[in-house]
């Protein structure tokens, strides 16, 4: 069966782990500061003011990734992938630390968050190319693609449970959810600690080059590479425009009226969505005509954020992320199935560093553009726009590239 035999490989398994525990802590944290920053501003400013600032909280930690992706990219590909996932990790528990604390205030400090966040930000430039390189290290070759599948749904279950529990341990203390996250980051340290005492080839064979001569190989090697350019930047620009997760503050407490509690519920049904598929597909893997599916993934997306922009009933709006996770999980499995497939070993860190860079750029840089949206749009407005907007994408990149619409089989691409 599939799922032995991936979890047959210690070293994967032990991987596996500790990375849906940092996942779990990461969304529960991210649910938890982003109604800290909207609740705090809305003492003073109105919802689309409130909104900026919890785009603004995406921009900073966009910032750091992408001054510093290209170089972590360059490292993952020098040094040992599993010391760096361990001092990324140990970054991310101080940051912990530190969120617990502003949270214990009687009046959160903004400016405090917006720091912490930005080094957040800075450890996970380093933590995703050494993470996204690490996986073919630790599982032969021919099961690689359920590997990468269980990779995402280890995610997916970080977006289903850490939202909902961040929703109802907020609705009870902030401090309490900031406190609960910390501690899924000390389980994660001794799952890296673990890997980190196994013999594992995890060292990267390149040469002697510069840092600055492997970051152009990397490009040049990512721009010849038009199908899997094409894949990284179709989901960058989809879900820069189409995400809706910025939003959901507003929409729990200003629109749909359900409190921290619903918006946990809320950011969950996005990972329910795409857990769902994301099984799915570890079990049924996507075999032919895979370009066609991750375009019309992507359109559905797009179909789907219209459908939760114009809902007003809450379990209307559920079932819309429920689909705007599903839809995104396709395109998610495809695009990370190229690039692993596509890239080389000696690249891989540095490609891997573009494609999160690119994946951060949807997600953080996507809530900042959601935020300014909101602020001259409207909520609902941002929405909308966005749902347009990935619909338009998904046209232009099935012209601009061809290649992409018409690979057929995985095995075969290349």
């Amino acid at each position: 069966m599939v799922s032995r035999s991936v979890f047959s490989h210690d070293a994967f398994r032990i991987f596996w782990y500790g990375r849906i525990l940092g996942n779990v802590a990461t969304f529960m944290q991210g649910v938890t500061i982003a109604w800290l920053v909207y609740a705090s501003a809305r003492r003073t400013l109105d919802e689309a003011e409130s909104m900026y600032l919890v785009g603004l909280l995406g921009l900073a930690q966009f910032l750091p990734m992408f001054l510093l992706a290209l170089v972590a990219g360059a490292m993952a590909d020098r040094h040992d992938r599993r010391r760096i996932l361990l001092g990324c990790t140990l970054v991310q528990l101080g940051c912990a630390v530190g969120f617990t604390v502003v949270s214990a205030q009687s009046e959160a400090s903004i400016p405090t968050i917006f720091f912490l966040a930005g080094l957040f930000g800075a450890a996970r430039a380093f933590e995703m190319p050494a993470r996204m390189a690490l996986t073919p290290a630790l599982i032969p070759r021919e099961i690689l693609p359920n590997a990468i599948a269980w990779n995402t749904l280890g995610v997916q279950g970080g977006i289903i449970l850490g939202p909902w529990l961040g929703g109802v341990l907020c609705a009870f203390s902030a401090t309490l959810a900031c406190a609960t996250a910390l501690g899924l980051y000390l389980l994660s340290l001794a799952a890296m600690l673990r890997l980190l005492a196994m013999v594992i080839d995890a060292q990267p064979r390149n040469g002697d080059g510069s840092r600055l001569v492997m970051i152009r190989e990397g490009l040049v090697h990512l721009w010849g590479s038009r199908v899997v350019l094409g894949a990284i930047s179709l989901d960058l620009f989809a879900v820069l425009l189409g995400g809706v997760t910025a939003l959901l503050p507003a929409y729990a407490r200003d629109i749909l009226e359900i409190g921290p509690e619903g918006l946990g519920l809320l950011r969950t049904m996005v990972g329910l969505g795409g857990g769902g598929m994301t099984l799915w597909l570890a079990w049924h893997p996507i075999r032919r005509h895979i370009g066609v599916w991750m375009l019309g993934g992507v359109a559905a997306y797009g179909l789907a954020t219209l459908w939760f922009a114009y809902s007003r009933e809450v379990w209307v709006s559920m079932l819309a992320l429920m689909c705007i996770g599903a839809t995104d999980s396709v395109s998610v499995f495809v695009r990370q199935n190229l690039v692993q497939i596509l890239t080389p070993d000696s690249m891989r860190g540095r490609v891997s560093a573009v494609s999160g860079l690119f994946i951060s750029a949807s997600n953080e840089l996507g809530e900042f553009e959601s935020g300014m949206a909101a602020r001259y749009l409207g909520v609902v407005g941002s929405a909308v726009f966005g749902g347009v907007g990935a619909l338009v994408v998904t046209g232009l990149w099935a012209r601009l590239f061809p290649g992409l619409r018409k690979v057929d089989r995985l095995s075969l691409v290349g």
